[in-house]
């Protein structure tokens, strides 16, 4: 599924720059791209609560990517524990939720070159005082930490903050990312790790209940998804280094990582 100096870094650097217009990039010719995502990951993919529709970076990126290519776009939803499986086995053409580009995935899914990089920080509640950082936090043994197995954030509060036990039982499992903070703000568990900025969004909406401590905690890179071989790699990635580098990507950021507020 998670981003930062706004607690993100855009991988802009991670590419060299490449000046393309639509007409240096692959023409798929209106070829239909079945996208799944979670739509559990603000500002990156979430239902919006005012309308009920799926919003967010990834679909504005995602769709500037289908325009640019001549393609046709089709959203579908899916849990992230299905999500790399579905993929692999080529039942969406694309994923996308904010994942981490990891080797273990990799002997499943073609990643795209990164799109952004992702560090985590910790989201607790606003009258916290019991711990202040990640190593007072693995010292408070009834600490708890909601998380989504399987996800950045889950691996990082095994291997970064706790003992490095999967079956940790400080660790309480939820379905989505949205539950875990939930489950935060109702004194279910007492952290949740989040990517940066969409943990500014969660503070910046709940009306002074939560807050952001410590450090960030370790950086990935993410991209999106395809099955392994998918002729659809080369040019959504043609299509990432031309959007990083005509500005497209940062306006998105400003839109989605500094204007919106969660929750208006």
């Amino acid at each position: 599924m998670f981003r930062r100096s706004f607690f993100i870094a855009i991988a802009a650097t991670l590419l060299s720059p490449v000046l393309a217009s639509a007409a240096d990039l692959p023409d798929l010719k209106g070829r239909e791209i079945v996208v799944v995502t979670e739509n559990a990951y603000p500002p990156l993919q979430f239902v919006d609560p005012k309308t009920g529709q799926p919003i967010g970076w990834e679909y504005d990126a995602m769709n500037e990517i289908a325009k640019r290519l001549n393609a046709k776009v089709e959203y579908q939803n899916a849990s992230w524990d299905a999500m790399i499986p579905a993929v692999s086995a080529g039942q969406y053409d694309i994923g996308m939720t904010g994942i981490s580009i990891k080797d273990e995935r990799k002997e499943k899914v073609d990643f795209s070159n990164p799109y952004m990089r992702s560090e985590m920080f910790m989201l607790v509640r606003a009258d916290e005082t019991r711990f202040t950082d990640a190593k007072s936090f693995a010292a408070f043994d009834k600490g708890l930490v909601g998380a989504q197995a399987g996800t950045t954030p889950f691996y990082t509060a095994v291997y970064d903050i706790l003992d490095g036990n999967e079956q940790n039982p400080r660790i309480k499992l939820m379905e989505t990312f949205g539950a875990t903070v939930q489950a935060l703000r109702t004194g279910d568990v007492d952290l949740v790790l989040t990517d940066g900025v969409a943990g500014k969004g969660y503070v910046d909406s709940s009306n002074g209940m939560l807050k952001l401590i410590g450090g960030p905690l370790g950086g990935d890179d993410f991209g999106f998804i395809f099955k392994k071989g998918s002729d659809l790699v080369a040019p959504v990635n043609a299509a990432i280094a031309a959007l990083k580098a005509d500005g497209t990507f940062a306006a998105l950021d400003k839109k989605w990582f500094l204007d919106y507020k969660l929750g208006e």
